[in-house]
């Protein structure tokens, strides 16, 4: 009927201070502040700003972790990231010339006092420019033998890498796109662990696709293992939990892809399983919006006009929705619940294809501000839009002194408020409940209700022909349609 659906649901995320916290005690970001403090005027630095070979055994033990090639490894991973994140300015060496022995110096950059004295917001900045660059070391090429790249004159020979750089950010982001609308399921409670398999499936795999056939197993096999390597650069920067595939599955016979079709429950997650932390839940968001889509987060409306609170909630699950609208009310302090009210009701007027959804969600709105909006209800209690959803406020509230609606009134009402449903996708009994509850109210109704001046009274009544369950009050509905149409010249 309205306008067109937001193809992802709005996230609740965390306070700004608490994922800021996070960021701060992610793993990879912790050793790479330890190191940007630890840096000083007789570090050496190679050309390309990394930390010099010599150098990593001292920096792996200032991080606890051993002088071997497993701690060096960690030490190098972390000091990429404290140069990228700007908490460390390297200078190159001086001169012009192509010396592969030159070295650089390096200093605190601005950003590691940020750290300390900066928001929550700068910091988020920060940790969101670390993970950039982990995300870039997640889809760059497996190198098993970099001299193979070499050739004679020295260049790297990158057609043999078969590697496509915006193919691999593409299947990454993909991932997580997926990981994260998995995350955002049921209201946000499907948060569990997600099978790696699963999750790997869920890209390769064809909608319209029964038994995947065996080229597509060794596809998603393929992608697990890669997704493997990428899920266990991901984690120390804190954006999810993962379980690693167990190293014994390659030893095993069989195609992982294919083992893990038959495995049950508690043998699948030897073949990974992982899940979006709430970080993590704010990074893919964040990197989201870069790209341009629409990602909404609970209380993005809360600073808003009513007219688009109205419409950015008409999609929201239920929970959302109310989380939104609170937030909303409470903008606004106690002392504001009447004007807040009244701008309420005006933003559901509307003779729109949205207007009935509209009004809907101010009833639910009205409800959670209270008693306190009584005046701004009953001022359009002569309102032909909002007379009858006063009304209805004013019953559930315990007010004695209510006007009668007039017939029409409640024809409308009864139109306006099946639009609305409709619209909503609600639940097929609810729905059919619905229907049958309001045309039973009143003897004759569909002889009378085509007469209803609403711009859905047509719809609404095919809708109720569909719906209902008794045939002669389904034939009836549709006779009434009929006679709407032709009121209205369709």
């Amino acid at each position: 009927m309205s306008a067109e659906r937001p193809v992802l649901p709005p996230v609740r995320l965390n306070s700004e201070a608490e994922l800021a916290r996070d960021a701060l005690a992610a793993p990879l970001f912790v050793r790479a502040v330890r190191l940007a403090r630890w840096a000083g005027p007789e570090t050496r630095v190679g050309a390309g700003g990394e930390l010099v070979e010599a150098q990593l055994p001292a920096a792996a033990e200032h991080l606890g972790l051993p002088a071997d090639d497993e701690g060096a490894a960690y030490a190098s991973e972390a000091w990429r990231l404290a140069v990228d994140t700007g908490l460390l300015d390297v200078t190159d060496p001086e001169g012009e010339g192509e010396d592969d022995e030159a070295e650089g110096t390096v200093t605190a950059g601005e950003n590691l006092a940020l750290l300390t004295t900066g928001s929550p917001q700068e910091i988020l900045a920060i940790w969101l420019d670390g993970l950039d660059a982990v995300h870039a070391d997640a889809t760059a090429p497996l190198l098993d033998d970099f001299a193979d790249l070499v050739g004679e004159d020295g260049s790297i020979d990158f057609d043999a890498l078969d590697w496509d750089p915006e193919e691999e950010t593409e299947f990454l982001d993909g991932v997580l796109g997926n990981l994260y609308l998995l995350t955002l399921a049921d209201n946000g409670a499907g948060d569990a662990p997600v099978p790696l398999p699963a999750l790997a499936a869920s890209m390769i795999v064809p909608d319209d696709m029964g038994e995947p056939t065996d080229d597509i197993l060794e596809q998603v096999s393929e992608a697990m293992m890669r997704l493997d390597d990428q899920f266990r650069l991901l984690e120390p920067i804190g954006i999810v939990e993962y379980q690693p595939v167990d190293e014994a599955l390659m030893a095993e016979a069989g195609d992982p892809a294919d083992t893990a079709a038959g495995a049950d429950e508690e043998d699948v997650t030897r073949y990974g399983m992982v899940r979006l932390t709430p970080l993590g839940l704010y990074g893919i968001r964040a990197r989201m919006l870069e790209a341009g889509a629409a990602a909404p987060a609970v209380g993005d409306l809360a600073d808003k006009g009513a007219d688009a609170l109205l419409d950015g909630i008409a999609y929201y699950p239920e929970a959302a929705a109310r989380a939104e609208i609170q937030l909303w009310l409470a903008g606004r302090g106690a002392d504001g619940a009447v004007p807040a009210a009244a701008e309420l009701l005006a933003a559901a007027r509307g003779t729109d294809e949205g207007a009935p959804l509209r009004r809907l969600h101010c009833q639910q709105a009205l409800a959670l501000a209270g008693e306190e909006a009584e005046p701004a209800v009953r001022a359009v209690l002569g309102d032909p839009e909002l007379g009858g959803l006063a009304r209805v406020w004013l019953a559930e509230h315990g007010a004695t002194d209510v006007p009668a609606p007039s017939e029409t009134m409640v024809f409308w009402l009864a139109i306006d408020t099946i639009a609305a449903q409709l619209d909503a996708d609600g639940e097929l009994d609810e729905l059919q409940g619905l229907v049958e509850g309001l045309s039973a109210q009143h003897t004759g109704f569909f002889d009378e209700v085509w007469r209803v001046d609403h711009p859905a009274t047509a719809e609404v009544l095919e809708a109720m022909g569909r719906l209902h369950s008794d045939k002669k009050a389904a034939k009836d509905a549709r006779k009434a349609a009929f006679k709407a149409r032709s009121r209205a010249g369709g």
